[in-house]
């Protein structure tokens, strides 16, 4: 590497522990406004910093990455999902790129667990019931939740997420595993029965959590064919990202109770919500904040500043995957 100092551009509003540590290893451009970038403003980025810190709102295109003149040697994801980067693109150009993996697990599950307990227990339609004026008291009989003790947990992605989230139901709810994996995940510390297909675990399951990647190979994989095989008492939730379901299918299942109800963090071309879904009382939905406590947060960028240090000296990166 070259003795003169790396500039480093941050594209979205980091912790101050992050800008900290970045300043004091790099020259930085900041973005403390926190304004998207465009295309255009993307592509003057890689012609001008040797490094970029970005996240999930960037999207490095093809067309992006073939940006002549370009200086950028590394692109630092903040986050684990790297579908809004081209990889194949990345690799062909020898431009590294570093995720942050393992540092969201804990935070992304508790999240999950939140959508499973929100959904069986129809925690939006009675909130908003309460909050509206149109709670009368006590009653017996309605608004009734479902239990989860003993019930079937189908969980589709088997990684860390999808692991510690199982782990959870399974441990404190009493939930039944059952999962589905498309490579051999090795030994677990807790009850869980594999399936042979994904559309095993929709048919077999109460709950239905999404655990994906966002990869290409993914989107659309939970489609019409596969929902309609859930019960029609079952719950759908969703972590991972909005893009590796129908989400139209999803929303005629759960608009004509097809489906009991869902949870949903994550959504096909956010931060856009259709009304349509926004409309239902059988789903909880929350903007994307799976991650979103200070200290994971802080965590992240910390690990994604420490992938731009390695690389410039000369190290191996913590969690490199291009």
């Amino acid at each position: 590497m070259s003795n003169s100092i790396p500039k480093i551009l941050v594209t979205r509003k980091m912790p101050d522990v992050v800008n900290k540590k970045l300043m004091s290893n790099f020259t930085v451009s900041l973005n403390e406004s926190d304004k998207l970038f465009t295309e255009v403003e993307l592509q003057r980025a890689l012609k001008e910093a040797d490094g970029i810190l970005c996240s999930v709102t960037e999207r490095f295109t093809k067309k992006i990455l073939n940006t002549t003149d370009r200086k950028t040697k590394i692109i630092a994801n903040f986050g684990v999902g790297l579908d809004h980067i081209d990889l194949k693109s990345a690799k062909s150009k020898s431009i590294v790129v570093t995720n942050t993996p393992g540092v969201l697990t804990d935070a992304t599950a508790d999240l999950a667990i939140y959508l499973i307990l929100a959904a069986t227990r129809k925690a939006y339609l009675s909130e908003k019931k309460l909050r509206d004026g149109e709670w009368t008291g006590f009653s017996a009989v309605e608004d009734l939740g479902v239990s989860l003790k003993g019930k079937t947990l189908g969980i589709i992605g088997m990684g860390r997420i999808g692991k510690a989230t199982a782990r959870r139901a399974n441990m404190a709810l009493g939930m039944k595993v059952v999962y589905f994996n498309r490579s051999y995940i090795g030994s677990i510390d807790f009850p869980a029965r594999p399936a042979q297909s994904i559309g095993h675990v929709m048919r077999e399951s109460d709950i239905v959590s999404i655990h994906l990647p966002g990869d290409k190979g993914n989107h659309g994989l939970i489609n019409e064919e596969q929902i309609s095989l859930m019960k029609d008492s079952a719950f759908f939730i969703n972590t991972s990202r909005g893009e590796v379901v129908d989400q139209k299918a999803l929303i005629e299942a759960l608009s004509t109770r097809r489906i009991a109800g869902g949870g949903l963090d994550v959504f096909e071309n956010e931060p856009n919500i259709p009304q349509s879904l926004i409309d239902l009382d059988n789903v909880t939905l929350l903007p994307h904040i799976g991650s979103a406590t200070k200290e994971v947060r802080d965590e992240m960028g910390l690990l994604a500043v420490e992938n731009l240090i390695s690389y410039f000296g000369d190290k191996d990166c913590p969690s490199r995957v291009v």
